[in-house]
């Protein structure tokens, strides 16, 4: 089955199909001889701009890397003090002049919406590389490609979603992915951080299965994938209220040893404490992983609305 992504955005993995999803993964795993520098590069002479208001390593990086993979070349910044907002200027007329210098954007913002404020600006691809705490669909995108390739299949897998899941974009956009597959979630999380109600709603009308519960140690032997996330400090309104969950639970290796033998640990990145450094010599950790397969995937995304890969 064949999609055209020519000139399409990515502001929210809600706007995408089972099959869709499934070819993007697909195409992502094809990108391997495109990375090794096998095969021509299909980007020559392509721009991204890179414009991220928010801190970042992981997203800005892989999607630097990926286009420069592909052939292309990249503008832009990493801090929002390197452009004109720090003069008063505003999204709308910054997205109006850039897109006079490039052939695709991807904009992390802290503000909600704001990557589809700028897809209805710009006449060239947006793709949202997070957007405030709700929408960040490439991560979502690259996490079904990690463990689609892990797997093989994602129908019948029991996952389990452990950390903040109320501020925590990542777990959102990958739990609207997962709805779309047939499978058993489990929500891990302090109280104060359980999973937010429109979220529930989504799974609900999907018909998922799913569990919400405080103690990791319950369902660890149950699951096949545990995607864990950070306690995010920055996210919190009053430090008071982090200060009551940081810390709240830990992966270490006693805990790994009470799951199945072929269960993954993923993680979006950056840890903090939640993850002990002696588990990443374990064969289930597989995050440092993940960042491979967000090269991948970037690429796939950014030859697609390039109209230049298939």
């Amino acid at each position: 089955m064949n999609f055209s992504f020519k000139g399409r955005d990515i502001i929210s993995i809600k706007d995408f199909s089972r099959d869709e999803i499934d070819y993007i993964c697909n195409v992502a795993t094809s990108m391997k001889d495109l990375y090794e520098g096998k095969v021509p590069r299909p980007l020559n002479g392509e721009i991204l701009a890179s414009l991220f208001y928010e801190p970042s390593t992981r997203t800005r990086l892989s999607f630097e890397s990926a286009m420069i993979k592909l052939g292309g070349n990249v503008i832009g910044f990493s801090d929002p003090t390197w452009s004109s907002a720090v003069k008063g200027e505003n999204l709308s007329d910054s997205i109006r002049c850039i897109q006079s210098y490039c052939d695709v954007m991807v904009i992390r913002h802290k503000l909600e919406g704001s990557s589809k404020v700028a897809s209805e600006i710009a006449n060239v691809p947006i793709i949202c590389g997070g957007s405030g705490t709700k929408e960040h669909p490439t991560q979502a995108l690259l996490d079904m490609t990690t463990i689609k390739s892990e797997f093989k299949e994602i129908d019948g897998l029991k996952i389990a979603l452990a950390g903040d899941l109320k501020y925590g974009r990542t777990v959102k956009s990958l739990a609207y992915a997962l709805s779309l597959y047939d499978v058993e979630l489990f929500f891990v999380s302090p109280s104060l951080l359980k999973v937010r109600s429109e979220v529930l709603k989504s799974l609900d009308d999907a018909k998922i299965k799913y569990t919400e519960l405080e103690n990791v140690d319950d369902i660890i032997d149950k699951v096949d994938v545990v995607y864990a996330t950070r306690i995010q400090k920055e996210r919190f309104p009053d430090e008071a209220e982090y200060k009551q969950v940081s810390g709240s639970y830990k992966f270490d290796v006693n805990l790994m040893k009470k799951a199945k033998e072929h269960m993954v640990l993923m993680h979006p990145l950056p840890r903090v404490d939640e993850i002990t450094f002696e588990v990443d010599e374990l064969p289930s950790a597989i995050y440092f992983k993940q960042a491979y397969y967000g090269v991948l995937t970037r690429m796939a995304l950014l030859g697609l609305v390039l109209g230049k890969v298939k």
